[in-house]
């Protein structure tokens, strides 16, 4: 046996022992932290135990279940892959071995695949583990041969500017400079100079021999234009000039040169709201747009986050002169957070706990120390206007929140740990929504209504919470005086715009009152609204019922319908006053490009062909 582990172990890293239960009979391995971060990978634990704390998939009661040789790759929760491979002995006893694959990029089954991802990949390093951010890099590799502008959106520390420099790395201007200017450091009174450089006697501070501009500098290489957002009207036109015609011309200075760059610029702002706002020229947009590319939040790829964590925990550890490992549960704890900063702030949150740990191991307790896992409070309580049998309502919650956190983490541990349930209870819950939907013999129409039905669902609970925080008394005041601007009207109108726009996906929020003879009448909406305050609304039957039951005191949600704006669907609410009278509904339209995406979201999610 001694000979047979000591050749095992001249191939992989960690060798774990079993009898035929899965009982560990012995541990042993050439140095690497993964397995000694996890008690159960000790003797007397369970292979089973080993991969539910390390990886985030289980294999050995297949395996041994079949009793024959296997070999597949496991993900672990702390970043690195590894190959495994069971070997049957004697006497029913297993041997498992474990071979780190140390490679930054996914092989091109996680993803893309073809001849550019396998051809072009930055040689600096470069972390890409999630479907997101390999999109992102087919892009990459798509505009890096060329000399099209890029622009690169995203919020702040997502790794723009890594991005840029990926892009220079593999493209054909990888021998030139690359030059990243960020405009919003530069003074406004300085980045003219900056970006164009000048001659001597442009000013009165002019250096004698005069000074080359970033544009300039960047002369047969990329130049990368950060926050580009924040350059002045009177920057942007001479910024425009050199995009259209490939000329610099310094200030001072009657006589223009050429340029052969690349320019790529980034930006956390909207530049097409800034446009409409006339802080942005409409023209430079669209010179800066000719290919986008959005670099998506951290919390979009959590799946990357283990990764991350190794990358930047090996590279602190060697700057630092520390072994400092994570513990799973600590990975976990780490994946379930939101990052408002990002990759960035991931990175220091690592470096922090590398320097400040004290131990070698860092724990959950030691990563609740240094981040702040507090919820947001909500400014009121949701509201149910309508009964339904309470148990439907448990179910109905316990179901959106299993879907939420499921689209959001893609792991039955992760989400587990964020709804705080166990695993098992977590595996039982989502198998029977599954089964709900995926293994009942339904034909085609009625899949359709059943993932429709859950679409509805989270649209009558989005109306719902929004008639809750209405104020019923301001709806009121603002009946009474239909006919003139009052405090109210302005109120509510931010307060709707607010809604729409922090929700992202609604295309308008508003508020209907209902006369007498049973007109609808628009009171108030969000800025974007095409209906006039005080006009009657007509549309097609569809629509109107739902919103009659709404007055009625039953939230509701329309089916796809069309009237003279366009083909919607509708989610109704009432707003109740203290005495529980229904004063107006609350309406939130989506458009059905919106719908369609949801439902074709919900059928990859719960692998359903309709």
């Amino acid at each position: 046996m001694d000979h047979f582990t000591s050749a095992l172990l001249s191939i992989y890293d960690q060798l774990i022992v079993t009898d035929k239960n899965g009982t560990i009979l012995k541990s042993t391995g050439t140095g690497n932290t993964l397995f000694h971060t996890v008690k159960s990978s000790n003797v007397g634990g369970s292979i089973k135990d080993v991969e539910q704390d390390l990886f985030s998939t289980s294999f050995a009661e297949e395996i041994m279940g079949k009793n024959e040789k296997r070999s597949f790759m496991q993900s672990s929760w702390q970043g690195p892959e590894l190959l495994m491979t069971a070997y049957p002995i004697e006497s029913g006893a297993w041997v498992w071995a474990y071979k780190e694959i140390k490679d930054s990029y996914p092989d091109a089954s996680m993803g893309q695949s073809g001849p550019l991802l396998e051809s072009k990949k930055p040689s600096f390093p470069f972390v890409i583990r999630s479907k997101p951010m390999l999109d992102v890099l087919h892009k990459m590799q798509m505009v890096c041969d060329v000399s099209a502008t890029v622009l690169l959106l995203g919020e702040s520390g997502v790794g723009k500017e890594i991005a840029a420099r990926a892009i220079h790395n593999m493209g054909s201007r990888s021998d030139g400079p690359f030059i990243p200017v960020n405009c919003g450091a530069i003074p406004e009174n300085l980045i003219e100079s900056e970006l164009f450089g000048y001659v001597e006697g442009a000013f009165t501070s002019a250096r004698k021999e005069g000074a080359k501009g970033k544009f300039t500098l960047a002369h047969k290489g990329i130049l990368f234009l950060d926050e580009v957002g924040e350059l002045p009207l009177n920057v942007q036109v001479k910024l425009l000039r050199v995009l259209q015609e490939r000329v610099v011309t310094p200030i001072g200075s009657t006589t223009s040169h050429p340029v052969d760059i690349q320019v790529i610029a980034a930006t956390n702002k909207s530049l097409e709201k800034m446009v409409k706002k006339g802080e942005f020229r409409e023209d430079l947009y669209y010179r800066l747009h000719v290919v986008p590319i959005h670099l998506p939040p951290l919390r979009n790829r959590v799946d990357e986050i283990p990764h991350l964590v190794q990358f930047f925990l090996q590279k602190y550890n060697t700057l630092y002169n520390r072994k400092v490992a994570f513990t799973p549960d600590a990975i976990d704890m780490l994946c379930i957070y939101q990052w408002p900063g990002n990759v960035r702030e991931l990175e220091n949150t690592v470096e922090r706990l590398v320097i400040t740990s004290g131990i070698p191991e860092v724990d959950v307790a030691l990563v609740k120390e240094v981040l702040p896992f507090k919820g947001p409070k909500p400014t009121s309580l949701p509201v149910i206007d309508f009964l339904m049998p309470l148990q439907e309502a448990v179910d109905l919650v316990e179901e959106q929140l299993i879907n939420m956190a499921m689209e959001q983490y893609k792991s039955l541990k992760l989400a587990a740990k964020v709804l705080e349930v166990s695993q098992p209870t977590m595996s039982r819950k989502y198998k029977k929504l599954r089964n709900k939907i995926e293994e009942a013999s339904f034909s085609p129409v009625d899949k359709r209504a059943i993932l429709e039905e859950q679409i509805n669902q989270r649209l009558r609970s989005i109306a719902v919470v929004t008639a809750a925080i209405i104020p019923a008394e301001e709806v009121i005041s603002l009946q009474k005086n239909m006919n003139r601007p009052t405090s109210y009207s302005q109120k509510l109108k931010q307060k709707l715009t607010m809604i729409q726009e922090k929700e992202g996906v609604i295309e308008w929020v508003f508020i209907f009152i209902m006369t007498e003879d049973g007109r609808l009448i628009h009171l108030v909406a969000d800025k974007g609204f095409v209906i006039e305050p005080g006009e009657e609304y007509m549309g097609p039957p569809e629509m109107v019922n739902v919103a009659y039951q709404a007055f009625n005191g039953k939230a509701g949600v329309t089916p796809i319908y069309e009237d003279r704006y366009g083909e919607w669907k509708t989610s109704f609410a009432p707003i109740i006053d203290d005495d529980g009278n229904i004063v107006a509904i609350v309406g939130c339209d989506y458009s059905k490009a919106y719908f369609n995406s949801e439902m074709q979201r919900l059928r990859k999610q719960l692998n359903i062909h309709v």
